[in-house]
This record gives structure tokens, C-alpha cells and sequence, in this order.
């Protein structure tokens, strides 16, 4: 039995003697040392000041500003503060749970509040992010190809003999110490060569270099949370749409609660609000392609409609009879069918690179199709329906020395692998924004801007004209000039927000987890009897589509649904290339950062149940093992 003493949060005995006002006088002042040393400690971060708590004398009623209960914090890594958690700095906010209503008080935000940590670190201190720095780089011969396109190190941190680079926490020994105690602040120590000091912001870091956690990252996504018949749900349809965290919900919500207004249009408040805030996303996409300028960033409502803005702007003014575009075996639909419709209109020919049986563009073959009709070359970076990730940057450069123009279509890639369009070269990007952890009805297409300012418009309306006149229409420069009509605003706010969460964690950092964890699931598919991976390349992203021996795809994946695992069971929009391995369909299950190896075994298990007859569903539909 024990009771509480008013005014404190520290249960007593009932036998411990009472000192009236003590606990209060005790934990105001460890609150005041506590805000002073992290006022002296983030002395350097920019934002506010707040002056040292007052204390109450002994005996005096506490200042109800000091014991009242303070928010409970929001969770996951995206969530934490920059500067750590003492109430006595005041920065602005990051995406993550947000007060509401606002103080009636405070000014209006602006876009800039809604920056991630690393990007306040590297923009305001100089400094790279704290998730970076967490988890180094493989060696070279084990890091896929991509990132060393993109110009990312390669260096690996000293490992201890016999452990594995990228080992779980629990294969790497801790030192011995003479007793087991928690982990106290000591002074930095230099940083070895190489490395700059990083104040460490995660309140729970991991306990070995280059560890991922994705069950920390798991709960920044509430619909993960989700029981689809009674059982977790095991999302690994990711290459149809990713599911979004929780950052991302609430800033487009509180778009809607307080900005919510046409852009460029007003003088209003929230007319600026909404225009900060979009053209603030637009540098956020700047940034995560490392494009050279924001003009060059072209809001659309998914890859989609890039192609065909492509294709129609710059196609219509650019192809004519005999004149040839090429294509893929690999591409999705959407890289296709514009095509087609542009060689029908223009007398052009389509021509198509072959694969060959593990799924990789044959480039010897394709270099054979460029020429001097060339006109435009479209390929994906990496195959929705295999996985396989084409080598982009020798593609580009064997069709820029035919004087073609090149549009890689990267909607698979985003969320797996850093992208620099830059390092790439290409003339055209595009991506689906609800691929990459942002809401649907948004998309980018990135454009070269000596080709943009020389495409025409492909729609007309509002917005994209700078003068009309019944004889005449002057149009907006680029990108305006393609973004006729209101756009979806809160969407591309969505996607900005999406950009700093994943920005935050690291995509070289996301690649290599994905990667590893692409390569267990790999193995583990390889053990289920009658089942055949489609697609094999060497270099893959996060796809694995297969078929099993005697089982429709159609069955396993409502067999599957009815655990509670999601894949994609069809021809996932990329006939040509299943019809290139003699099929139809086939089961498709795509990874994500926030995917386990336990939603693998889920998967696994499942799979080698219904091959081995020990699955059937129960007459309620229920389904569970025979």
C-alpha cells in the first residue's frame, strides 16, 4: 500500500516521513539544473532561449506552470526535437505529432519549421545527420552498385575479428566493465579521422555501428497497427503504394487546419502560408534528387502523367515520320502506351531492348537500337514486376552519344536508393509521390531547364499563363507553365514532410538494410518447395515475384490475404515482360525500411504450408492451417 503526496509524482511508503513541499522543492531544482546544462550544452542551436526556472522557496505552493503535465511525446525517430528534450529551448517543430490548436499567440509557421533534423543540422550548423553518421557505409564489393553511382562512401568502420559488418547488436561484444551499470554522459572524445562530432539526438541510439531498426521505424506508421482477420498485417505490396507515417498524416492535416488556400493567386495570410509551403516541398524534391535548381521541378499527379506530359509536349514538337524511341522489355504500362500512342500519331517507330533470362537489359543489344533517328529514350530504373535495377548512368550516356534525350522512369527506385539526377544525367525523372511514403495524387517530373523552357504547354488554364488575350497567350516560365489549374497542394506539402522523414533515417542507410533484408528473403523463398523466383538479375531492388508449382497465383494471394499478409497477385501492369518468361501473372511481394525479417518467415510460412496441402481455408472464410 502506498500513497501519493500531493503535488508529487513519487510514490512513498506509507511509513516515509512527509516534508511539506519537499518533493517539489527536489524536483523543481533538478528540473533547473537539468534546463541549465542543456542550455549550456545546445547553446549553439538556433531558435530561442527560454531563461532558467524560478524556484520556489520551501513551503510555497508550486507554480502551476512547473508541475503541470507536459504532452506525452510523440513516437518513432521522426518525432525527436533537434537539441534534445529540455523544455527551455525552443525550436521549431518537425514533422511529427503536432499541438493542436496552436497558441493563439504564436506567429504563423512557415515551411522552413517544418524541416527534419539533418536538415537543420547541415543547413544551420554545418553538420551531417545524426542517422548518417549512425550506421557507416559497407565496403565497396558488398555495397550495390547504386550508391556508389551516387557518389556515396563506401568506407566501413573498424569491426571486431569474427563479426560481421552489419551484424545484429547482439553478435557485437561489449566491452567488459567491472559492473553493470547504465550509461552515463561523458565528454566527447575526439573524432577519429574522418568523422565529424555529432551530438547524438536519439534518445535510444543503436548499440553497433550501421544497425537499422525497422521495429523502431514500424511504429511511426500507425496503419501497420492494422488486424486483417485476426491476424498483425504483413504489408509487402510496396511497390503498388507504400503506407505513410505518421509525420506525414499530421502535416497534411494541419495543412488543412491552417493553411489550407490557393497558391500565387492572394495577399492573404494564408494564401503566403500555402505558397511557402508548396514551393517549400518543391526544394525538398530539389534536394532529395540533387537537381540543380527548383525550376526544374515539375509537380504532377504521378509518374504517370509525367510520361505523358513528355510525351505529348516534348514528343509532339519532336517526333516525326521514321523517326524511332526505345523502349524496354521491362517497362510498367505508363512507359508504354504514350509511346505507342506518339509513334501512331507521328509516323514513328517503337523499338524495344530485349532482357534476357535473369531479367537484365541485354545492353549490347539495346546500344544496337540507338541511331541517328533516335529521338527519345525511356527506360525504368528499376522493373516493378522483377525488381532488376538497370544500369541507368551507361544506358544515358550510350543514347546521349546518339543525340538522344533520355527519361528514366524512377517510381521503384525512390524509396530504396539514393537518386542524383545529376550523377545520372539524364534529361527527364519522374516518380509517384504514394510510392515513396507521401499521399496519392502527387508526383514530380524533373526536366533539364534548357528542355523545359523550350517544351510547350501541354494543358491550359490558370496559373501557368503570364498574359491573355483573346489573339494571344503568354505562358509562365517553367515549371509553371506545366502546372495548369489548381494543383494538389496539401498533397505535395504530404510529400515534402515524406521526403524529410526518409531523408532523416538516410536512404544509403535504407538501401543497405533493404538490400540485406532482400537477400535473407531471397534465400528463405529458395527452400519452399515448387516455387520459382521470375527475375534473378544480380542487381535487384526490394521485388520478389514468383510462382509456385500447381497453384494459381490468384489462390495464393487470398490464401495469403487471409493471414494477414498483402502482396499483389497479377500482372502488376508489365504484360510484355511476364509474357517474356511464359507467363501471365505472377505473386509479387516488394519490400519496404519498415519490413522484418519476421514478415518474411510470416510469408515464408504460408507459402510452404499451401505447397505442402497443410493450408486450407475454414468454411467462415477464416483460413488457418489445416
Amino acid at each position: 500500500m502506498s500513497t501519493r503526496d500531493p503535488g508529487s509524482t513519487v510514490a512513498r511508503p506509507d511509513d516515509a516521513p512527509i516534508e511539506p513541499g519537499g518533493d517539489v522543492v527536489r524536483a523543481v531544482s533538478m528540473a533547473g539544473e537539468i534546463e541549465r546544462l542543456a542550455n549550456m550544452f545546445f547553446s549553439g542551436v538556433p531558435g530561442p532561449v527560454l531563461g532558467p526556472t524560478s524556484v520556489a522557496a520551501p513551503g510555497a505552493a508550486p507554480d502551476p506552470a512547473l508541475t503541470a503535465t507536459a504532452p506525452a511525446p510523440p513516437r518513432g525517430p521522426s518525432a525527436l526535437a533537434p537539441g534534445g528534450a529540455s523544455s527551455a529551448v525552443a525550436l521549431p517543430p518537425v514533422p511529427g505529432p503536432l499541438q493542436r490548436p496552436p497558441p493563439v499567440s504564436a506567429p504563423a509557421p512557415k515551411e522552413s519549421d517544418f524541416r527534419p533534423i539533418a536538415t537543420l543540422f547541415s543547413d544551420q550548423l554545418g553538420l551531417p545527420s545524426a542517422f548518417s553518421l549512425a550506421a557507416p557505409s559497407p565496403p565497396p564489393s558488398q555495397a550495390p552498385y547504386f550508391l556508389d553511382l551516387a557518389g556515396l562512401p563506401s568506407a566501413t568502420p573498424s569491426v571486431p575479428a569474427g563479426i560481421a559488418p552489419g551484424a545484429p547488436a547482439a553478435a557485437v561484444p561489449r566491452p567488459e566493465t567491472e559492473a553493470t551499470a547504465p550509461d552515463l554522459p561523458t565528454a566527447p572524445t575526439p573524432a577519429a579521422p574522418g568523422y565529424d562530432f555529432q551530438p547524438e539526438l536519439n534518445p535510444a541510439p543503436p548499440s553497433a555501428p550501421g544497425m537499422f531498426d525497422p521495429n523502431t521505424i514500424r511504429r511511426d506508421f500507425p496503419i501497420l497497427d492494422e488486424r486483417v482477420h485476426g491476424r498483425r498485417l504483413v504489408w509487402l505490396d510496396n511497390a503498388a503504394t507504400t503506407q505513410k507515417p505518421q509525420s506525414v498524416i499530421d502535416r497534411v492535416s494541419y495543412f488543412y487546419e491552417h493553411e489550407n488556400s490557393n497558391v500565387h493567386r492572394a495577399a492573404h495570410t494564408l494564401a503566403a502560408r500555402a505558397t511557402d509551403a508548396y514551393e517549400g516541398a518543391r526544394d525538398k524534391v530539389r534536394r532529395f534528387l540533387n537537381a540543380p535548381s527548383a525550376k526544374e521541378i515539375v509537380f504532377v499527379r504521378g509518374a504517370t502523367e509525367a510520361i505523358n506530359l513528355v510525351a505529348q509536349s516534348w514528343g509532339r514538337r519532336n517526333v516525326g515520320p521514321g523517326d524511332e524511341i526505345v523502349i524496354t522489355w521491362l517497362e510498367h504500362h505508363a512507359n508504354i502506351v504514350p509511346w505507342q500512342q506518339l509513334c501512331a500519331e507521328k509516323g514513328a517507330c517503337l523499338r524495344v531492348a530485349p532482357v534476357d533470362s535473369r531479367g537484365e537489359v541485354r545492353l549490347d543489344e539495346y546500344d544496337k537500337l540507338l541511331g541517328p533517328r533516335t529521338r527519345i529514350v525511356s527506360f525504368a530504373h528499376v522493373s516493378n514486376a522483377l525488381g532488376t535495377t538497370l544500369r541507368v548512368r551507361d544506358m544515358v550516356d550510350m543514347a546521349h552519344r546518339q543525340g538522344a534525350v533520355v527519361l528514366v522512369d524512377g517510381a521503384q527506385a525512390v524509396s530504396h536508393m539514393p537518386v542524383d539526377v545529376q550523377a545520372i544525367d539524364c534529361d527527364f525523372y519522374c516518380f509517384s509521390g504514394h510510392k515513396v511514403f507521401a499521399p496519392t495524387g502527387i508526383g514530380v517530373l524533373f526536366g533539364k531547364q534548357e528542355i523545359l523552357d523550350a517544351m510547350p504547354p501541354w494543358q491550359g488554364g490558370g496559373n501557368m499563363i503570364a498574359d491573355v488575350t483573346f489573339d494571344k497567350t503568354t505562358y509562365q516560365p517553367a515549371p509553371s507553365r506545366f502546372e495548369a489549374g489548381t494543383g494538389s497542394l496539401a498533397d505535395a506539402v504530404g510529400l515534402g514532410a515524406a521526403l524529410d522523414y526518409i531523408s532523416g533515417i538516410g536512404m544509403p542507410n535504407i538501401a543497405r538494410y533493404e538490400h540485406d533484408l532482400l537477400e535473407y528473403a531471397t534465400e528463405c523463398l529458395a527452400r519452399v518447395p515448387g516455387l520459382t523466383l521470375i527475375g534473378t538479375a544480380p542487381e535487384k531492388a526490394s521485388v520478389l515475384s514468383f510462382v509456385i508449382d500447381g497453384v494459381r497465383t490468384e489462390d495464393v494471394g487470398a490464401a495469403l490475404n487471409l493471414e494477414g499478409i498483402a502482396v499483389r497477385a497479377g500482372h502488376h501492369c508489365a504484360q510484355p515482360i511476364l509474357r517474356r518468361f511464359g507467363l501471365e501473372s505472377t505473386v509479387r511481394a516488394s519490400l519496404a525500411l519498415y519490413n522484418t525479417r519476421g514478415d518474411v518467415d510470416a510469408l515464408v510460412d504460408t507459402l510452404q504450408r499451401i505447397q505442402g496441402g497443410r493450408w486450407q481455408p475454414r468454411r467462415d472464410g477464416s483460413g488457418r492451417p489445416a
